[in-house]
């Protein structure tokens, strides 16, 4: 049954030595030389961040992946049509097996974890580190933690149990069966309280790298995932995450809206706390992925449509019914595009989507996520150098508001109103409706403010299928715009909305998964 295991070994172990990293190949030398001082040591790090700016991870499938598992998005790239297959399959909550998203993702970050297990096994903690280089060495051995944790994160929310690989690949250890999720959370709590323990923090850390805050954070996400659905009398989770989550706050400051999607302004700005790096010699897609074909000089998709139940309610609570071009709150423009110039025709032709017209064709029934849109129609290529930003400072302000509302401390309205500020508006009425009215405000909240961020997946999940039911696929599926020529059904089978299925390739090479 399992003819392709000697493919997988050689194409696993290709992968992994293959050149993923942001700067250049880790030099072929033994593994005394390159964990013996911090240049070599720094350059198999890269090789680790590599990985995550990889094309079918962090530069463009995970995010179609997480996109369309949330509830939140239609695409189009088979001929523009609703019913192509990514869409009625995991855009519809409907994942299959042998999806290319599902395959590239889970291949891409195993063997990103790969990178960090070669790290982990080979260079040692210095304890009590006097001189810079012990400290550097420490420091590379904390990313390296911190990374594993990260990725071994996201693959148990998106598929449960999994395989647990930390240490490097060899022929004997490839075949691995599935762990629980619980001793999954077990190994990333420890990832990332060694990251905690090991990385500079972010006033002395090399530019480009995370401070010890991004792993603090981590735990944090770690702790609430956790709790989910749960009261602060029923798990010590939330008074966990705060305890981590504090750690963060006023190490880094909220920037202009605008600036943080710029094409240039937002990287390493104030507010980012991880964000995954790319350069001339190794671009992102997320131009390509986002800005519509014809917005630019260069041949871009423009894959992601935000559903309009979620846009709505953004416009209701924020914005400004009567003046689509000037909203009140600054994050819709930078959010959502439903106006755009196709400088491609002769002469440019204006294009226009929902809501500046009604919904009667599928290409104009949405508007158009744009935060990774590129800001200048001249570019002729198109990859760019914009980096990904994974963690900033207004997510862990919702965090600390959402977490202190479940602990009854008195300080959510202070955490959210930070946010809110920096967007111009002011908490709408259901954040003064008690506890429950808060954790239903607060969690949509971070819809307005993270959505296409590569969290919404996530966030929608964590408090159970219940309220992913109710607040993200009932909302949906039952909104009275809703239109079966235009919309897609969001299933509702909490065995087939709450996790991924284990790849195909995964359960076909691997013989202890059957």
């Amino acid at each position: 049954m399992k003819k392709y295991i000697k493919l997988l070994s050689l194409s696993f172990m290709m992968i992994y030595f293959s050149s993923c990293s942001l700067y250049e190949d880790p030099p072929f030398l033994s593994e005394d030389d390159i964990f013996s001082n911090v240049e070599y040591s720094k350059t198999a790090l890269n090789g680790v961040y590599g990985g995550l700016a990889a094309y079918n991870n962090y530069s463009m499938t995970i995010q179609v992946l997480i996109n369309g598992f949330s509830g939140y998005f239609t695409q189009r790239m088979y001929g523009a049509q609703l019913f192509d297959p990514i869409n009625q399959n995991l855009y519809s909550l409907k994942p299959q097996a042998n999806s290319k998203e599902v395959e590239y993702v889970w291949r891409d970050t195993y063997a990103t974890i790969g990178r960090a297990n070669d790290i982990i096994a080979n260079l040692k903690p210095v304890e009590n580190p006097v001189s810079e280089d012990d400290k550097n060495l420490n420091n590379i051995l904390g990313q390296a933690f911190f990374i594993r944790a990260f990725e071994y994160f996201n693959l148990v929310r998106l598929w449960g149990d999994v395989p647990l690989r930390l240490d490097p690949m060899t022929t004997e250890n490839i075949h691995k069966p599935k762990s629980p999720a619980s001793e999954i959370y077990e190994q990333i709590i420890s990832d990332a309280s060694n990251a905690v323990r090991l990385m500079k923090p972010k006033v002395t850390q090399d530019k480009g790298y995370p401070g010890a805050e991004a792993a603090h954070m981590l735990l944090a996400k770690i702790y609430m995932t956790l709790a989910g659905n749960k009261t602060a009398a029923e798990t010590e989770y939330w008074q966990m995450a705060y305890d981590e989550a504090i750690q963060v706050y006023g190490k880094y400051r909220l920037v202009d809206f605008e600036q943080l999607w710029s094409d240039e302004g937002g990287d390493n700005s104030a507010e980012n706390i991880f964000e995954i790096q790319f350069n001339l010699a190794n671009p992102g897609a997320m131009m390509k992925l986002y800005t519509p074909n014809g917005a630019t000089k260069a041949n871009t998709w423009g894959r992601f449509f935000i559903n309009i139940a979620l846009f709505d309610e953004h416009i209701k609570l924020y914005g400004d019914t009567l003046n689509f071009i000037r909203h009140k709150d600054k994050r819709i423009n930078q959010t959502y595009r439903s106006l755009w110039v196709n400088v491609q025709k002769t002469p440019p032709k204006s294009q226009k989507s929902y809501p500046f017209i009604s919904r009667k064709n599928f290409m104009t029934s949405y508007p158009i996520a744009c935060k990774y849109w590129s800001k200048s129609v001249n570019v002729i290529t198109e990859h760019n150098e914009k980096n990904f930003i994974v963690y900033r400072y207004a997510d862990l302000l919702l965090m600390l508001a959402e977490i202190s509302n479940e602990l009854d401390n008195g300080e959510q309205m202070e955490y959210v109103t930070e946010v809110l500020n920096r967007a111009g508006v002011a908490p709408h009425l259901l954040y003064f409706q008690g506890q429950d009215g808060f954790r239903e405000a607060i969690m949509k909240e971070y819809a307005f403010e993270l959505i296409g961020e590569g969290h919404d997946a996530f966030n929608n999940r964590r408090r159970g299928y219940e309220w992913f039911k109710s607040q993200v696929i009932d909302v949906h599926n039952n909104y009275d715009k809703w239109d079966p020529k235009l919309d897609l059904k969001l299933a509702e089978d909490e065995n087939t909305v709450m996790h991924l299925p284990i790849p195909t390739t995964e359960i076909n090479t691997n013989q202890d998964i059957n």
